[in-house]
């Protein structure tokens, strides 16, 4: 059974894909860093995209009555920051993210496998090809 934070996690990711959020990566670093259970990075092709992104997990989250208790960053879109307290997403623009390098930094941090769930689309073709 997997825990809430990780379903959390698991729900931000969505939303980020669901915005075009690139190369989305969730770090579970609570063995390694005692404020939060995991990290969600993902990146973005623009300003306006990253605040995309951002609005979108926040939308999400504020259907399940969970608000950011923190936001920080929106002025540049090279990194923002939501502090979710369990979970904290980081958006960056893809030069900072390669400068930063989080993934490299907290790389004994397991990398955890998305649950990205596509909707079907039933086409109504039969036959094979």
């Amino acid at each position: 059974m997997q825990s809430a934070s990780y379903d959390r996690a698991q729900r931000m990711a969505l939303a980020a894909d669901e915005a075009g959020a690139l190369d989305i990566k969730i770090l579970a670093i609570g063995d390694l860093l005692p404020v939060c259970d995991y990290f969600l990075i993902c990146h973005s092709r623009s300003p306006l995209h990253s605040t995309a992104i951002c609005d979108k997990i926040e939308e999400r989250m504020h259907e399940e009555k969970l608000h950011p208790h923190h936001r920080e960053g929106n002025n540049t879109g090279e990194w923002v920051i939501l502090d979710f307290l369990d979970v904290v997403v980081h958006v960056f623009s893809e030069t900072a993210r390669e400068f930063y390098g989080l993934e490299r930094l907290w790389s004994d941090a397991a990398v955890v496998p998305l649950e990205l769930v596509t909707p079907h689309v039933e086409t109504g073709l039969t036959g094979g090809f």
